[in-house]
């Protein structure tokens, strides 16, 4: 019985639910670097970094919301870090581009 009403509350379904948008995140790694938002993915990066922490805190612990928000932030970083690297980084294609 408590099996089937731990499914029925918000606590265990809303990280569940978030785990959407960190599999999404990942598909994006597929896109081109310069179709990357900097605020979408700061805000995807910022909310795993807040919210994992508030998971280690409450009681009693959610390791579900942990362990989502914890691959948001990494998803998050490594956009953010594709981002960054091909706009300040990509020395190659700006000496093209200058040539022609």
């Amino acid at each position: 019985m408590f099996c089937f009403l731990s499914l029925c509350i918000v606590h265990f379904w809303a990280p569940t639910f978030k785990w959407g948008i960190s599999i999404a995140n990942l598909a994006d790694s597929t896109k081109p670097p310069e179709k990357v938002s900097y605020p979408q993915q700061i805000a995807v990066t910022a909310t795993g970094v807040i919210w994992s922490r508030y998971s280690t805190v409450i009681t009693p612990k959610n390791w579900n919301l942990f362990s989502v928000n914890i691959v948001m932030a990494g998803t998050g970083i490594y956009q953010l870090s594709r981002k960054i690297q091909h706009d300040y980084f990509n020395k190659e294609e700006a000496a093209v581009v200058t040539k022609e």
